[in-house]
């Protein structure tokens, strides 16, 4: 198999979506992980089961003709009747949340230009805040975007195994200023040989994400630990730290778009790191959950299967 098809076929079989490649005999060319488990009867090989391109299993097919070496083949999406009105309400919703958050930001930079404009104010620490604010504001718009490319799947989260130990440890050294800084010590262990199939990029999204929130909220004088390790046939990175951590009650909100414990509410995060985390882990075929009431840390688990 050359290089071309090789990641061609990983791309179908890592898609998010339903999605199957018919030859002009509706033979399975190639379907990905999500069709094979959603459709009864679908085999790689075999004729695409009855009902499937008609709608009558309650699917509704998007039909992409094409032709590649001569031969006329289709690549066929397949969405569960619902699904877009259950998205546009998604988005609108998203879109309402993008606007409130913006405005934090925005108000405050107005008042400080505003501010800057009376006699006898010191322009330049005014002007060192409203930088603050744009930052904030980049921070956000940029977090957003990634989140977004995400789950429309322009971004690719797992083309390959790569080792997660040297990722960990490149986060740890590129934040080690700022965690001093906070009073978090950072620590990374693990088996080096262990690995998943991640891109290396989005391996670093996942470590500094969950770093960075640790260096924003667990305190002074904590010790953020972030490691690697088979757990029976799993595979566990992990993330802990010794600090203030969150309520019982919020744990299970910690991965909600926008949502803030309430120390974490005067911070100058954008309520979208852990959400990130969840969104790549879960798209690469893992699952991710948050332990630990306040008093007693925060521990977040991302769990895969052994490869």
């Amino acid at each position: 198999m050359d290089t071309d098809s090789a990641r061609g076929r990983t791309l179908i079989e890592e898609s998010r979506e339903a999605v199957v490649v018919l030859d002009d005999r509706d033979t399975v060319l190639l379907a990905s992980r999500r069709a094979r488990q959603s459709i009864d009867g679908l085999v790689e090989g075999d004729v695409l089961p009855a009902g499937v391109l008609s709608g009558e299993r309650g699917l509704v097919p998007l039909v992409v003709p094409y032709e590649v070496g001569g031969r006329r083949e289709r690549l066929v999406y397949l969405s569960r009747e619902g699904d877009l009105a259950a998205y546009e309400e998604l988005r609108a919703g998203f879109t309402a949340a993008v606007s409130h958050e913006l405005r934090t930001p925005l108000a405050r930079l107005l008042a400080l230009l505003e501010t800057a404009a009376l006699p006898g104010e010191d322009v330049a620490a005014l002007v060192e805040q409203a930088r603050n604010e744009v930052e904030q504001a980049r921070e956000l718009i940029d977090e957003v975007l990634f989140l977004s490319e995400l789950e429309s799947g322009a971004r690719v989260v797992a083309l390959g195994a790569v080792p997660i130990l040297p990722e960990l440890e490149a986060v740890a050294a590129e934040l080690a200023d700022r965690a001093a800084r906070a009073g978090v010590a950072l620590v990374v262990e693990g088996d080096p040989s262990i690995e998943l199939p991640l891109r290396p990029r989005m391996l670093r999204v996942i470590a500094q994400n969950l770093a960075e929130n640790a260096i924003r909220y667990a305190g002074p004088g904590s010790t953020f630990t972030l490691a690697v390790e088979r757990v029976g046939d799993e595979i566990v990175v992990r993330s802990s730290d010794d600090g203030v951590g969150v309520s019982e009650a919020e744990l299970g909100r910690l991965f909600e778009r926008f949502f803030r414990a309430d120390r974490a509410r005067a911070s100058r995060g954008t309520g979208l790191g852990l959400a990130i985390v969840k969104h790549i882990v879960t798209q690469s075929g893992g699952t991710v959950e948050a332990r630990g009431p306040r008093g007693r840390g925060l521990e977040i688990r991302c769990t895969y299967p052994a490869i």
